[in-house]
């Protein structure tokens, strides 16, 4: 038997691979791949799958590893923010599609009862499909995400309590003390899980996996059996498995180890997913579902439409953005597993016939499909959409708000959208050079913490183009977006043109064809964070300390140390530094892109990233550090509009005339450099130190307006 089976799930597993590959080619969603294959599966083509149990069993575990993967990426502080909306939206839906849906089913003939069945099983959503689809977007973090599984973990507990209710109605005897009874025993198991949970995330949880840490085989072992027991803990109790699964991984989500078990579990996750798809698909018989295609195709368009638009309604009301709720919305345009559970619980009852069996099946398997597109492609049905939506937003959106026109935020240098690892790290650099920043995020955690530093911070969602569009530009001479989304970075370079914002634009590229696209657009810088990373990354492989020997026994020390950007000493020859002078070290080396430049010589310009490599005693270069890594306090600014150029003569009676550029400094004494010499007919490009000057010179220099005219002064 058991190789039966085995041989059973290899041959879906092949078909699974084939039809996967073809919708790839096709640039289709992979999930509509899986469907078709459970389809194909099932008694209306092939009747591949005869080991239903068993491929139920793997489809469960995928589900609870899903659920548990999101819980232990939930910030329980969102609770508060994230909840009313959740709890209004998850209800105001199910009440609307359930009213709304019942007529609809009655007047095609169904039963009081069967309308019933039918009108509930339209109101819930799969909340599997929908974190799928929002995970390999992801836009599981954003808001719109987030308030979605909000309301999709509210829509799962009213399932649980219609059944309830349905099996007491079908019951006939069962009186309503007997159901208030019952639901009253679920509220009552449902606070002991949540007490018992809790006791476990305070004073055990946090324990076992520091324990576990050590090995990390064995603490995603202990994650994936966790997820499952608490899975079947909640099925137990009369909860969902997904409830079940959820809390788990909300039990684990204070400890410091979830993002590394969230990591590993991806791929087991999404494998297992593979089995939940095949066997929805292969509930479908075409045979019987046939005839009842035009009521589907009406029921479908009623989940497809009218759900997004009560959505987008309560949101809007609530003061929320309309793509915010547009986005939501799109995530209850299906039916989900618990649909089909409940009209398999009322055929059983003897409640509803096989003809509405079918329906439901049908329904769900024809919104699953296009609503797996409507989520997928979200972007573009937004752009095209949006402009018809304004009816759903107030007049003040104030959850999301920013004013236009006025300018919320203290003047900065540079707007920085995204702050996460890459961001941040901007941010702080940024900061250290004295630069003024603000940030945008849509995560309330990653924000809280720039604004605990004194930043301003903005709440919003890039991806917006409304947010965008009512962004405070006028406070910032840079906007700076961080996030390696190709689509979204488009978006902003099109709306700030569209603003006409004449400030500089830099985006983040992920190669070099996106760097090319972005610089033939508009942006005037492209950030490269894995290249320029795998650069510094080499420089410091072939550090310029690997030419002296190991066992060097001097009574000095040989340090090497990386020059910041913006270090004062960036840009300056090594005999401008006067480091000698001011520390007592020599350096005998510089390491430049892989390159090791022995004994410079004083004429040696240093530039950032370059690794000095330093001679003295102990303290010389604990000093010598300190100086050259100091950060320049006076920068020229970024804008060109703080920059001027002059031309200055020289009178023959000035103390500059027969001096050398190297003798008088100007760059480090005025902040200006000389760019040119006009002598009679002849100009010098780009002056050496050692070019003397001369009574009549003209002298071409950049630099401040200030710095300029300090120059001006003396050198007449």
């Amino acid at each position: 038997m058991y190789e039966k089976v085995f041989y059973e799930i290899a041959v879906i597993l092949g078909l699974a691979a084939i039809i996967g590959i073809i919708v790839m080619v096709l640039r289709q969603p992979l999930i509509i791949a899986f469907l078709v294959t459970g389809v194909l599966s099932g008694p209306s083509w092939f009747s591949l799958i005869k080991s239903h149990e068993q491929v139920e069993l793997l489809a469960q575990i995928g589900i609870s590893l899903l659920l548990f993967v999101v819980g232990l990426r939930l910030d329980l502080r969102l609770i508060r923010t994230t909840g009313p909306v959740a709890l209004a939206t998850g209800l105001g839906q199910i009440i609307f599609t359930t009213l709304f849906g019942f007529i609809i089913a009655y007047f095609m003939g169904f039963s009081v009862i069967g309308s019933l069945y039918i009108s509930v099983a339209l109101t819930f959503s799969s909340t599997i499909i929908i974190v799928k689809l929002l995970s390999d977007k992801k836009e599981i973090d954003a808001l719109h995400g987030r308030i979605a599984v909000g309301f999709l973990i509210v829509q799962d507990i009213v399932a649980i309590l219609a059944m309830i209710m349905l099996t007491a109605i079908g019951g006939g005897s069962s009186s309503t003390d007997a159901t208030l009874g019952k639901i009253l025993l679920i509220a009552g198991k449902g606070i002991g899980l949540l007490v018992a949970i809790g006791l476990l995330m305070r004073f055990v949880l946090p324990k076992v996996t520091r324990l576990l840490a050590f090995n990390q085989e064995l603490l995603v072992l202990f994650a994936i059996a966790w997820a499952v027991t608490l899975s079947a803990i909640g099925d137990y109790l009369g909860f969902s498995k997904e409830v079940g699964a959820f809390l788990g991984g909300v039990s684990l989500a204070s400890t410091g180890y979830r993002e590394a078990i969230a990591a590993r579990l991806v791929s087991v996750r999404d494998f297992l997913l593979l089995f939940f798809f095949i066997d929805l698909g292969s509930r479908l018989d075409i045979s019987i579902a046939g005839p009842q295609i035009h009521n589907a195709i009406y029921l479908s368009l009623f989940v497809l439409i009218g759900n997004p638009l009560i959505v987008m309604a309560i949101m809007g009301f609530m003061g929320y953005r309309r793509r915010t709720g547009f986005m939501a919305g799109l995530t209850v345009a299906q039916i989900s597993e618990f649909s089909l559970i409940l009209a398999a619980l009322g055929l059983s009852l003897g409640h509803i016939n096989m003809e509405a069996m079918s329906l439901v099946t049908l329904v769900g398997v024809i919104t699953i499909c296009l609503s797996s597109y409507m989520i997928i492609y979200s972007g573009v049905l937004y752009r095209w959409l949006g402009p018809f939506l304004k009816f759903f937003e107030r007049r003040h959106p104030y959850r999301e708000d920013i004013t236009p026109g006025t300018c919320e935020l203290p003047e900065v240098d540079m707007l920085i959208i995204g702050l996460g690892n890459y961001g941040s790290s901007i941010a702080r650099h940024l900061i250290e050079r004295k630069k003024r920043i603000a940030g945008i995020d849509f995560d309330p955690q990653a924000l809280q913490i720039w604004h605990s530093m004194g930043i301003p911070v903005l709440f919003g969602d890039v991806g917006d183009p409304e947010f965008i569009d009512n962004l405070p530009l006028n406070c910032s001479s840079w906007v700076v977006s961080t996030v390696r989304d190709r689509d979204l970075n488009m978006t902003i370079l099109h709306l700030l043109k569209e603003r006409r914002y004449d400030g500089k634009i830099a985006l983040t590229a992920t190669d070099e064809e996106e760097t090319q696209l972005y610089y033939s657009k508009g942006a005037h810088v492209v950030l490269k964070p894995f290249i320029d990373a795998s650069e510094e990354a080499a420089d410091s492989l072939t550090e310029a300390m690997d030419l002296f020997p190991k066992d060097i026994d001097l009574p000095l020390a040989i340090k090497e140390m990386r020059l910041k950007k913006g270090s004062v000493f960036a840009g300056h020859k090594i005999k401008d530094t006067d480091i000698r002078n001011l520390t007592g070290i020599t350096i005998v080396a510089v390491s430049r892109a892989g390159r090791v430049y022995l004994e410079p010589d004083p004429d040696f310009q240093l530039f950032p990233g370059d690794r000095v490599v330093m001679v003295g005693d102990h303290s010389a270069i604990r000093h010598a550090e300190d100086i050259l890594q100091e950060i320049e306090q006076h920068e020229p600014a970024i804008s060109p509009k703080r920059f001027a150029t002059a031309e200055i003569e020289v009178s023959p009676h000035s103390p500059a005339v027969g001096k050398s550029l190297a003798e008088l400094k100007f760059r480090k004494r005025h902040s200006t450099t000389v760019i040119g010499i006009m002598r009679d007919e002849e100009t010098i490009k780009l002056p050496k130190g050692n070019d003397i000057i001369q009574g009549g010179d003209r002298l071409l220099v950049i630099g401040t307006p200030e710095a300029v005219e300090k120059i001006k002064n003396s050198v007449l």
